[in-house]
């Protein structure tokens, strides 16, 4: 992973987080030393970014994300055409989530919003290491999705409704 890559990385983990993040965490999070994490946050505040060092970790005084909670069903071959369509148009695949009838909801965190995520994700589970929530509810799942504005979620659920992937609210 590139250093711009990571950095971008970081943001969406700080922003996704309710707590805060340690360097050590960060660091075995993305395979660097915690000096290259300090250098990292160093650039990403020089940028304007509102990263705030505290004796537990790092938090990000930012405005709030739009976040919407989507319903969709499809196809394991369309999970990858489903994410691209999300992180094109500006959002992140915060978690994936489905209600077992027996378990309840059953919650996994992906903050997934670039294409190089989207591949790590889908060789994953082409390699067999896992298998989608989805599998255990017949297809159907929920995405928590965020993004810079209300307007961008507007387009992203025009486009998954364009493709065919949500389900209506019964």
């Amino acid at each position: 992973m590139k250093a711009d890559e990571r950095r971008k990385a970081i943001l969406t983990l700080l922003t996704s987080e309710q707590k805060a993040v340690s360097g050590s965490v960060l660091s075995e999070k993305f395979g660097v030393s915690r000096q290259i994490i300090v250098q990292d946050i160093s650039v990403l505040k020089a940028m304007g970014n509102e990263i705030l060092s505290t004796h537990s970790g790092y938090v990000i005084n930012c405005k709030p994300l739009a976040e919407r909670i989507f319903k969709v069903k499809h196809s394991t071959e369309q999970t990858e055409d489903e994410l691209t369509c999300i992180v094109d148009l500006g959002g992140t695949v915060v978690d994936v989530f489905v209600w077992h009838k027996v378990y309840g909801k059953v919650v996994a965190k992906l903050n997934i919003f670039s294409r190089f995520h989207i591949k790590q994700f889908i060789e994953g589970v082409r390699s067999g290491k896992s298998s989608e929530l989805m599998n255990i509810t017949g297809g159907y799942h929920y995405h928590t999705v965020r993004a810079e504005s209300e307007d961008i979620l507007n387009r992203i659920e025009s486009a998954l409704i364009e493709k065919g992937y949500p389900v209506p609210e019964i």
